[in-house]
């Protein structure tokens, strides 16, 4: 399954009309709401779910928000920019992403003039995007900057203007030239730092929150990365199929972002729902597709829970099961779960444990969902309130 799901590129990934549409029309109508829904319907209904996941890591790793940048369209080309090299060739990615318009505009650059560098993009490509802090030096910043003086946006387009780039010689990481941008991200992506911080990203979002990962966990992935010329799908297979991604250090050593929360217990339940809805719900659990809360992206990990959250992450299951546009597998859950073999109480809290829990339930909490099985009202009611139950266990927060 892992090296099928490594095989998904966009261009093989077979997209329902309804997400194109959707799309489509968010961009026309410029709803940058709209289109956080057009990506949460496509998360649920792509067949590429490693793919999508991917994207949704270089989305808070390169975190752009539409609530400075303003433009549906630009924020629907820099997704799919995203998607196109969420696999492949991080060297590449990072070049794309430094001219793509959404980044320009979201960080300062298109003001970034010869005769005033805007130092901002060259800060966090350093610090955020490619080395991490104490591997740069604020000379590094400033030559940097002035590599992209020139760099702006016109008609939702990336442009040189020459007129306002600093042609003088730089010198950058101990290389002196009359270096543009294209040439100070080269520079950038060549040190010796990258591959092991892009491997602390991946592996702190696909293995584990804690603890920060050993510089000999790393050191292997960091190798990989390099060998290969910064392509990301060969580090990605390397932990997903290591044994340390099935060990203690990795299962049940993340807590689910609100995305990977619902996402994940649709897709889990064959589910469907109202995507706009669901969007919306996700905003009051501090993950809004689209909206990341600063260029650092999302913390993630324990910030994701507190008493505030974990009352909204139990309100938001409850309201997809109450929703009477969520259908699962196209009928109801009793329909659905039945056809799992899962009709008893019993029998549903075991499938639950094997198909969303990545720890075990303990017993004290099995029967005391059990009961609320067995309380409900009727049949439907009962079902509903046992598997929401199910659902707002501390373990249930964990992947």
């Amino acid at each position: 399954m892992i090296q099928a799901a490594l095989r998904q590129t966009t261009e093989s990934e077979p997209t329902p009309p309804a997400s194109k549409t959707t799309a489509l029309g968010s961009v026309a109508a410029g709803n940058v709401q709209q289109l956080s829904a057009w990506w949460a319907y496509r998360m649920l209904s792509t067949p590429a779910q490693l793919l999508e996941k991917l994207t949704l890591l270089w989305h808070g790793h390169f975190a752009t928000s539409a609530q400075k940048v303003e433009d549906t369209e630009l924020m629907f080309d820099q997704n799919n920019l995203l998607r196109k090299y969420a696999l492949g060739d991080f060297a590449q990615l990072l070049q794309e992403i430094s001219r793509d318009p959404a980044m320009l505009i979201y960080l300062d650059s298109v003001t970034n003039r010869k005769a005033h560098p805007n130092e901002n993009y060259a800060r966090e490509i350093m610090e955020l995007f490619c080395l991490g802090e104490g591997n740069y030096t604020e000379n590094d910043i400033r030559e940097l900057a002035r590599c992209f003086t020139g760099w702006e946006v016109k008609n939702k387009k990336f442009r040189f203007n020459r007129y306002q780039h600093d042609t003088k010689s730089k010198s950058l990481f101990g290389h002196t030239g009359n270096f543009g941008g294209e040439d100070g991200v080269r520079i950038v992506v060549e040190q010796n730092a990258a591959p092991q911080f892009i491997a602390m990203k991946l592996v702190k979002f696909l293995v584990m929150d804690e603890p920060v990962p050993s510089k000999e966990l790393l050191a292997p992935l960091a190798r990989e990365l390099r060998e290969n010329k910064m392509q990301i799908a060969p580090t990605v297979r390397r932990i997903l199929t290591s044994n340390v991604f099935y060990s203690s250090h990795s299962v049940g050593r993340k807590v689910r972002s609100p995305v990977e929360l619902a996402i994940g217990f649709l897709r889990s339940l064959d589910g469907s729902t109202n995507s706009y809805e669901l969007a919306q719900k996700l905003q009051t659990l501090g993950q809004v597709l689209l909206y990341p809360p600063s260029v650092k992206g999302w913390d993630g990990g324990r910030t994701w829970v507190n008493s505030s959250t974990l009352l909204g992450r139990s309100n938001l299951i409850r309201s997809l099961l109450d929703n009477e546009k969520t259908r699962f597998g196209k009928t109801s859950l009793a329909e659905h779960l039945a056809g799992e073999g899962a009709e008893s109480p019993d029998e549903i809290i075991e499938w639950f444990q094997t198909s969303l829990f990545a720890v075990d339930i303990p017993a004290a909490a099995r029967e005391r969902v059990r009961a609320v099985f067995d309380n409900g009202t009727d049949r439907g009611e009962g079902l509903k309130d046992g598997v929401h139950a199910l659902c707002t266990l501390p373990e249930f927060q964990l992947c």
